[in-house]
């Protein structure tokens, strides 16, 4: 693999092994880090890249054990995560700043999950990747993510539901 090669076809998912190392390392730094490493250790292996079926999910395999050998290795302190602003200049700034905070307790609710349904709930539905590339990547079956995914939401819902239910109800 040349450097254009690997330009063009490795370079362009830095922002995703950036989210994913940033769901689960909570540390902008530290997940800056990994994705660095992880391009390092793929420059390294770019000529038997191609054995790989997708270099994507294989990339994002690194990524999480990576991450998890981190957060492993220094007991997973907890650094708070940035949100992006809300640009809906629909909005006036009260639903902007409910929208701001029912986010941010969705990802709350996401970071108290068991690691795997975190890291399943992260890749479908914040990255959008397919049913065949989670499985890739946790190497669980396609019935297993499922499950795992309906859980997490269910949870993510219910306790979204409780929290806000629990605001609105009269004193």
């Amino acid at each position: 693999m040349t450097v254009e090669q690997f330009k063009q076809d490795i370079l362009p998912m830095k922002n995703k092994l950036f989210r994913l190392a940033l769901r689960l390392l909570k540390s902008s730094a530290e997940a800056e880090d990994v994705v660095q490493e992880i391009f390092l250790k793929l420059w390294s292996k770019r000529e038997t890249l191609k054995e790989y079926r997708s270099i994507e999910a294989f990339a994002m395999t690194m990524t999480k054990n990576l991450s998890l050998d981190k957060l492993k290795a220094k007991s997973a302190q907890n650094v708070g995560l940035e949100f992006a602003a809300l640009n809906d200049a629909s909005d006036n700034p009260h639903q902007q700043m409910d929208t701001k905070d029912t986010i941010k307790k969705v990802y709350e609710i996401i970071d108290e999950l068991p690691e795997q349904q975190k890291l399943i709930i992260q890749m479908r539905d914040i990255e959008n990747c397919d049913f065949d590339e989670i499985a890739e990547v946790t190497q669980l079956s396609l019935n297993n993510i499922r499950v795992n995914l309906s859980r997490a939401r269910k949870k993510v819902r219910d306790t979204l539901l409780k929290i806000q239910n629990y605001e609105f109800s009269s004193n």
